[in-house]
């Protein structure tokens, strides 16, 4: 089993149910498996046709497991869970596959569409399923951030939209990763710019109850800018230290972090790279051995592999997580890179791929490399996999090699080429070996001969709470005027609290720190439900747990939750509400954006333009020149939304501006002079010219019109403000496969920060 389970419930599947494997190390106590292969031979058992660049997942069921669910016993059933995409274009789609094991038939499946992502390339499905060994449940993180839990016969439990929930950022590169399970919790790996103190974009972890999908905490272990470069895929390592659990991982700006799987609280945090950690971490006895392949902060070198000791205490301090230094350091070699493929270790030997295409081993206790052996020109994301003495590595270019590492170096097995290149890491259960291509899935082995890996041990009992603190579940919230939200309160083990022990009361909170004072336009009524005002207001803000018999004296609470109130259609923003109360550093009165909205923080800012209030985008920060905000909820659908837009610029170059209308983007767009509909720029792209000029304010408006037959179209039309509205949209796009729901936004893009764009007179409406 992978992570950190329930005591006291014994798993009722089991398999390589995580990419890393059920030693979160890539490594399998499975034998019998083949050293050479032949395509097409008695040990290439089957092939399913998929394109995939990460890893297949296999769960076995065990006794009992049928019986739990009200069915007919069918103990020791393998199933493959395999992560890809098919199509081209508007029509390509991620898949989640369901397969026999014994005879890659497909079991069932789901297929997603991409959407306001920036993927290039077809680098989709970068990531894996995981399958929890208590339910056999399977979770699931698409390109574009949909979160997804499914049972064991492929029906949907619950989902949440990372990036219209909680500003979740996609890259062109499409790494994703793999959510990772640690008793009820899924744990998943994102940068993210969501509203409030969590505005500013920071590598984030989020931790939701796997049974219904609630939010529990979510993490920012690591810093922003300059050393916040990249997307991190890295996935955690579960352990235990001084009596708590916690996980390891690497982060986006170039850290590796200790976090407390209860709570989310950072214990520490180690500063080796300007730049992502896209590989995950290994442990021997009581270090962290980790890779990068970014700047080295200390040198002007790229690429090292450290190991890091830390000895103190998991108690949460007053200023964040513990800064260690080189003095953590065990040891370092410095002349080993990789950027995403991941070690292996077995013993005292580490198994390392390069970005130069080496494997390598190193000594764990000393960090001395023992042998190298050169496989190809280079690698990319493949991470090996070490069984019945022998590594399976997936390379880039250069196929599968099976090789039998010794004392002294590599001896070469097979080295086969498949169809498609390598990107993905092999998974190894019962007797096959499992390896995932831009092309196929492929099965070799022979017949099963039972697995029989022992799970990790588990002492929930070693474990205390911290501080006293309790954990009210969900921790962030959204829902609408009129509506309500109850709260499970909790221990930080994660048990609820019975009825005697709730002797708490809410009290609205404003943080100190907050930019932006604000209060949730709500109540908590005597059945401490949460209830929002009917036809209020959009607000966000925070309550603060207290005990009965503490009242308000507990000036740091015993728990916090904070969320937002937003309407449904219709609605409207003219910004003229809003006190210019800040100061930029030029010295220009501003105000922030409307602080429910998704990635607007930091990003947008409220001005005076020639005695109006507007909504004007920064130009002071270059990682933000591409902005994607979200006003509402993610499941709102049949809506239409206009706005006035306007760029500064001059006859060669002006900036864009458009509109989100349920995951299409709909933008004006200033050099190339025309109106565009996207929702992926590479699959889905449509253009007509319009000719429009900087300084002078237009009406955007649009609107998707979806069919029965799941069919749909989008549609955007675009005249000058003090003009008359044209009777035909400029624009109308067919779609086979419509998005039926999404957050209604904004969007701007500043190429080099030169050129503001500007939005007022925001209207989002039903459609009639």
């Amino acid at each position: 089993m992978y992570g950190i389970a329930d005591a006291g419930s014994g798993p009722l599947v089991d398999g390589w149910l995580h990419w890393r494997g059920p030693y979160q190390n890539g490594t399998s106590s499975d034998t019998n498996l083949p050293s050479r292969i032949e395509i097409g031979g008695t040990n290439h058992l089957w092939t399913f046709d998929l394109s995939g660049r990460g890893t297949a997942v296999i769960a076995t069921d065990q006794p009992g497991f049928s019986a739990a669910r009200g069915g007919e016993e069918l103990a020791g059933v393998d199933r493959v869970y395999v992560w890809g995409y098919r199509g081209e274009r508007s029509d390509l789609v991620e898949v989640l596959a369901c397969l026999d094991a014994d005879s890659g038939e497909v079991i069932w499946e789901h297929e997603f569409s991409d959407f306001i992502s920036d993927i290039i390339y077809n680098r989709y499905s970068i990531g894996s399923p995981t399958v929890d060994p208590q339910t056999g449940n399977i979770y699931l993180m698409t390109t574009p951030g949909l979160l997804l839990g499914f049972d064991h016969d492929g029906k949907l439990l619950w989902q949440r939209s990372m990036m219209e929930e909680f500003g979740r950022l996609t890259f062109p590169n499409g790494r994703t990763g793999a959510p990772s399970l640690a008793g009820n919790l899924v744990i998943v790996n994102t940068i993210s710019t969501n509203w409030g103190r969590e505005g500013p974009g920071r590598n984030r972890f989020y931790a939701f109850d796997k049974i219904n999908g609630e939010l529990v905490w979510s993490s920012t272990p690591g810093v922003g800018p300059p050393f916040l470069k990249d997307s991190s895929f890295s996935s955690p390592r579960f352990d235990w230290h001084d009596g708590q659990p916690v996980f390891y991982v690497g982060t986006g700006c170039g850290n590796i972090v200790c976090v407390n799987v209860q709570t989310g609280h950072p214990v520490w945090r180690f500063q080796f790279a300007a730049g992502g950690v896209n590989s995950s971490v290994v442990l021997h006895e009581d270090a962290v051995i980790a890779i990068h392949g970014k700047e080295n902060i200390d040198d002007t070198g790229r690429g090292r592999m450290v190991a890091i000791r830390y000895n103190g205490s998991t108690e949460p301090g007053l200023k964040g997580p513990t800064v260690l230094n080189s003095s953590a350091e065990l040891w370092r070699n410095d002349d080993l890179s990789m950027f995403t493929s991941s070690p292996v270790i077995v013993g005292d030997d580490v198994y390392q791929v390069t970005v130069k295409g080496d494997l390598v081993c190193v000594d764990a206790r000393t960090g001395q490399t023992r042998w190298h052996k050169k496989l190809g020109a280079d690698q990319l994301h493949a991470s090996p996999v070490h069984a019945d003495g022998k590594l399976y590595i997936p390379m880039w270019h250069d196929g599968l090699f099976i090789i039998r590492p010794t004392n002294d170096g590599a001896e070469i097995l097979d080295q086969v080429q498949l169809d498609g290149r390598c990107l993905g890491s092999p998974s190894v259960w019962n007797g096959r070996v499992y390896v995932h291509t831009t092309k196929k899935l492929y099965c070799f082995g022979g017949e099963r001969i039972g697995a029989n890996q022992p799970a990790m041990p588990i002492n929930k009992a070693a474990s205390t709470p911290q501080s006293g603190k309790l954990m009210p579940v969900p921790a962030e919230f959204l829902i609408r005027p009129g509506e309500s939200q109850a709260f499970d309160v909790r221990n930080t083990e994660g048990d609820s609290l019975s009825v005697s022990e709730r002797m708490l009361a809410w009290s609205k909170f404003i943080p100190d720190s907050g930019k932006v004072k604000s209060e949730i336009d709500g109540h908590f009524n005597d059945d401490g439900v949460l209830v929002a005002t009917p036809g209020g207001n959009r607000s966000a803000g925070a309550f603060r747990l207290v005990k009965q018999s503490e009242g308000q004296s507990d000036s740091e609470g015993v728990g916090y939750i904070r969320g937002r109130v937003l309407p449904s259609p219709p609605y409207s923003e003219d910004f003229q509400g809003f006190q210019l109360k800040h100061k930029r550093k030029d010295g220009r009165s501003f105000a922030y954006p409307p602080l429910p909205w998704i990635g607007a923080r930091l990003k947008w800012q409220i001005h005076d333009f020639s005695g109006n209030q507007v909504l004007a985008k920064t130009l002071d920060r270059w990682l933000f020149q591409r902005s994607i905000v979200f006003m509402g909820h993610a499941d709102d659908r049949n809506y239409s939304i206009t706005a006035d837009v306007m760029s500064d610029g001059n006859r060669r170059q002006m900036s864009d501006v458009g509109l989100i209308n349920q995951r299409y983007i709909v933008t004006l767009r200033g050099n190339p002079q025309q109106l565009e509909v996207n929702s992926n720029i590479e699959r889905l792209s449509a253009k007509v010219p319009f000719l429009w000029k900087p300084g002078i304010w237009y009406r955007l408006a649009t609107r998707v019109d979806v069919n029965q037959d799941g069919s749909g179209t989008v549609m955007g039309k675009v005249w000058p403000r003090d003009g008359v509205q044209p009777s035909r949209w400029n624009i109308e796009v067919p779609v086979n496969r419509v998005h039926t729901n999404g957050s209604p936004g904004l969007f701007g893009f500043t190429p080099n920060i030169k050129f503001g764009v500007y939005i007022d007179n925001i209207r989002v409406e039903p459609n009639e």
